[in-house]
């Protein structure tokens, strides 16, 4: 190779690396230091939803988060005895957190609706309380 072609393979590379590390936008998701935790609180009704038969926060209760505009959710977490939720090692941006509640209005094919809390993260290493989901079993 003589030294005009070492020269344009230098450039090139240079500025291959430089699109790269530019374009590199790092969105919504894991990669990060920040987390969101919460709650899951249960309101437990008798069939036809007249009667309030119980409350509590409910254990082995998926949680789903999703990640910025993701179309769906990008992990799921099933609560701990006492009802908390936690995901970790997120990068700043926009989330949506929710759990399935049944539909009291009788309007849903499914039987259930999500019940959903959005959350921004705006530092590193922060942590953010969500405010407990409320959902009806």
């Amino acid at each position: 190779l003589n030294l005009k072609s070492m020269r344009y393979i230098v450039l090139i590379i240079t500025g291959l690396l430089t699109a790269g590390l530019f374009s590199c936008t790092k969105d919504e998701g894991e990669g990060g230091t920040s987390s969101i935790s919460g709650k899951i609180y249960v309101q437990d009704y008798n069939a036809n939803f007249t009667i309030l038969e119980s409350e509590y926060y409910g254990q082995e209760i998926d949680v789903y988060i999703v990640y910025g505009n993701d179309y769906v959710y990008s992990d799921r977490f099933r609560t701990h005895f006492d009802g908390t939720y936690r995901f970790q090692y997120l990068r700043k941006g926009n989330y949506t957190i929710y759990a399935y509640s049944k539909d009291m209005s009788g309007n849903s094919a499914s039987g259930l609706i999500p019940v959903q809390k959005e959350v921004k993260i705006t530092d590193n290493h922060q942590e953010v309380e969500v405010e407990d989901i409320i959902i009806v079993k």
